[in-house]
């Protein structure tokens, strides 16, 4: 009896589970259909003929405008760095990236669905107009940027040198709302500039060299390599590498920079997406410094490439990272040439350190925290922007030039110190700690 009761429940069971089975395949099949290509295109076409024949304009339009435009209105909701590229549109980001392009020079992004600017580049109309990383733009020559998308702001920003705009800023900190007229100009820089903004590199009797990188452009890791060489052959004793204001750039870029602090193999950075993951090492000969001491400079405006960099060297224990938390812009968006010119910008995975910590909308905490206030953060840009002190009147270049840079200031105090204690130790002790070895060969000392 009771065998027969539990081949029942047995069979039961079997029967309840081969239905739900059966169920969830037919669930899956259907679902699968819906979501199938192919019907969905059919719609797409049905409703592109519908608008073609039928519109009360449908003569001005042509199927390419409304091919192309359904293709923005798709990607650009997937998220703000994704976007479709129209083939003047392609032209400009290929522009961008080999350091020569026309408009304002101030680099935007999408934050809490505001046009926000990450930082303005220097040395350009929107640096020396005072404009500031984290404001957020409301209006462009008058229109509200509310619904606006990232590629049509850009387009709106951008345009012929020598034309005017005006840009209403809304600045978070002080709830300031101001409009700046601007002039577009040729946007030419430099990617790596020294302590004067130009390109001597100069070591003073601190022995502490001072490198800005400005961007991750083309030129780059060439630019930084000059620098630095020059900078070694004055007997550089410490490096401050200033990633402040650096809204980012090429991947392959931020990888060749960590490379000349690091010795081969080191991992630097790694990309996730959905169908890979992508490990990016050192590649170089090794550390060009040979473990000199290094501090990186960050503030709201570093971002991507330059989070990428600063995330790398803090890891790795480098550097020391000091300033403000960036921007937090992590993600990864590979350009896919199209037909007639056109390309298609898709985030297709997220930066990672090599300590595994998301870039992405979390940014880089910096080992010291040291703040500035809006007065300073314009101060400092004014006056390391070729022209920036000459173009303010006698008092307020007076009152900035009083101002100083305590991120910079704090750096340089942090160096001093290190090369201080560091020339007081033996000669051995003095190599070992330069070699991070300390802590070895203390562990053998005891075993001895």
């Amino acid at each position: 009896m009771k065998r027969r009761l539990i081949y029942g429940l047995v069979v039961i069971v079997l029967a309840v589970n081969l239905a739900v089975g059966a169920r969830l395949y037919l669930n899956s099949a259907e679902a699968a259909e819906k979501d199938s290509p192919y019907p969905n295109l059919e719609l797409f076409s049905v409703v592109m003929e519908k608008v073609r024949k039928d519109y009360v304009d449908g003569q001005k339009l042509t199927y390419e405008e409304l091919v192309h435009n359904a293709l923005k209105g798709m990607i650009n909701t997937l998220d703000p760095h994704s976007e479709f590229l129209e083939p003047d549109q392609y032209k400009e980001l290929q522009n961008d990236t080999q350091g020569q392009f026309g408009g304002l020079g101030i680099v935007v992004s999408i934050k809490d669905n505001l046009v926000t600017v990450v930082a303005p580049m220097e040395d350009t109309p929107g640096s020396r107009a005072g404009i500031m990383s984290g404001d957020r733009i409301v209006k462009i020559d008058g229109k509200s940027t509310e619904r606006m998308g990232l590629p049509e702001a850009v387009k709106h920003l951008r345009g012929e040198p020598g034309t005017e705009v005006t840009i209403t800023i809304q600045r978070p900190s002080s709830g300031i709302v101001k409009d700046f007229k601007l002039t577009r100009a040729v946007i030419n820089m430099d990617m790596v500039k020294d302590i004067n903004g130009k390109k001597e590199f100069p070591l003073g009797e601190s022995k502490i060299g001072y490198v800005r990188i400005a961007q991750f452009g083309e030129k780059t890791s060439d630019e930084l390599g000059a620098a630095l060489k020059k900078l070694k052959a004055q007997g550089m004793q410490a490096l401050i590498l200033d990633l402040r204001w650096n809204p980012g750039g090429l991947l392959d870029q931020a990888v060749d920079v960590c490379e000349k602090f690091l010795p081969r193999g080191e991992l630097i950075v790694t990309t996730e997406g959905r169908n890979s993951i992508q490990k990016f090492p050192a590649r170089g000969h090794g550390d060009e410094l040979k473990h000199t001491p290094m501090v990186v400079l960050v503030n709201l405006g570093s971002a991507s490439a330059a989070e990428i960099v600063s995330g790398c060297l803090q890891d790795l224990k480098r550097a020391v990272v000091l300033g403000e938390k960036t921007f937090g812009k992590g993600s990864v968006q590979s350009i896919v040439p199209l037909q007639n010119g056109a390309a298609l910008r898709l985030t297709t995975a997220k930066y990672y350190t090599p300590s595994h910590k998301v870039i992405h909308e979390h940014g880089i905490t910096p080992d010291i925290e040291v703040p500035m206030s809006d007065e300073e953060d314009n101060a400092v840009q004014l006056k390391r922007a070729p022209g920036g002190l000459e173009s303010l009147d006698e008092k307020d270049r007076e009152a900035i030039a009083k101002l100083r840079d305590p991120q910079f200031d704090r750096a340089m105090d942090l160096l001093k110190g290190i090369n201080l204690f560091t020339a007081r130790l033996p000669a051995d002790d003095r190599l070992i700690a330069k070699t991070g070895k300390m802590a070895a060969r203390g562990d053998e000392a005891l075993k001895r």
